[in-house]
């Protein structure tokens, strides 16, 4: 039987922004989000008047990053900015090129999604020298000078996976952690901050943690083999949602569904069913659409001579299926 579920009463989703300067003589402030639209078309006019803005998506194959780039298109739309995108194919060379080839066409601004946060350290430079403004958004770059950086909490996101399975499992459990990209900042805080409270829980062991790089498919092969060597699983945290459903096709075969309580991260919307249909216990909403509306207003902004801030960290929460219906990622 899946172990007991936790009972408190959860906070609905509030979208709401913790900002703070990163620069010099940078205050605390808060921001309260408003997303909405849907989506839209992405075909530059080269007649059209206006901002022209680089696009530099790390992938168009994970759902969450889809969701990210319809949120920067549905807010270049609603602002008549062109866009020009280009999708890195979880390559940082491949990024490094795509950037290269947006600066020949003198943008007025570049944001970059990240594969890596060092490797695309030469690229942001590589903009700095062409004197165009970098954003960046999720996942951070580790050198360059980038104007202003929007992403979700992510050492925070690891805390609530931890302390779900804490109070779920009754502080007492073996537990699997699948791992993303570890070239990536969001990846090695989202495992810091679970591994933080799962360690200052001892009735909690980590029996088996692997990198399935945020990929779907790579998580189902590695979960297939931890099953195989580990006959006693009470909990599994998989740090993106493409791994949780990766790793849930395995245990699903290897008929062990209700004995492992699982928690994904990101809400994407296969995750969202799935526990709606009571396969899944647990993610952690970070919504994409309103993080990519957010980083083109902000550049938008910046564009206008409107002051930014440095370093905008949204709010992210615990999703179970006791509120799963009321959430909304993408008004």
């Amino acid at each position: 039987m899946k172990k007991m579920k936790l009972m408190a009463t959860l906070l609905t989703m509030t979208f709401v922004a913790s900002v703070f300067f990163t620069g010099c003589g940078g205050t605390s402030t808060e921001k309260t989000a408003d997303p909405v639209g849907n989506e839209a078309t992405q075909t530059p006019d080269d007649t059209k008047e206006g901002y022209v803005i680089g696009l530099s998506m790390n992938t168009q194959t994970n759902p969450f990053f889809v969701d990210v780039k319809d949120g920067v298109q549905k807010a270049a739309d609603d602002l008549g900015i062109q866009l020009f995108i280009t999708d890195a194919q979880d390559d940082p060379a491949i990024q490094m090129k795509d950037i290269e080839n947006l600066i020949t066409k003198r943008p007025d601004a570049i944001i970059i999604d990240t594969c890596d946060s060092d490797a695309i350290v030469a690229a942001v430079e590589a903009c700095n020298e062409a004197n165009i403004p970098v954003f960046t958004m999720d996942r951070q770059a580790n050198g360059g000078v980038v104007i202003a950086h929007i992403g979700y909490d992510a050492i925070k996101s690891g805390k609530i996976a931890g302390q779900y399975l804490v109070d779920t499992l009754g502080g007492k459990g073996k537990i699997v952690e699948l791992q993303g990209i570890m070239g990536t900042n969001v990846a090695q805080n989202r495992s810091a901050g679970f591994n933080e409270i799962i360690s200052a829980n001892p009735g909690m062991e980590i029996v088996a943690t692997q990198v399935a790089d945020f990929d779907r498919a790579k998580a189902m092969s590695v979960m297939e083999n931890i099953l195989q060597a580990n006959k006693e699983i009470d909990g599994l945290y998989a740090a993106n949602d493409e791994m949780l459903l990766g790793a849930l096709e395995a245990i699903e075969a290897a008929g062990r569904l209700e004995e492992i309580t699982m928690i994904g991260c990101d809400a994407i919307d296969d995750t969202l069913e799935v526990m709606k249909a009571g396969k899944v216990e647990a993610t952690i909403a970070e919504p994409p659409f309103f993080l990519g509306k957010a980083i083109l207003n902000t550049a938008f902004d910046y564009l206008e001579g409107k002051s930014v801030e440095a370093s905008v960290v949204l709010d992210n929460s615990l999703v179970t299926q006791e509120n799963v219906n009321s959430l909304v990622t993408k008004e």
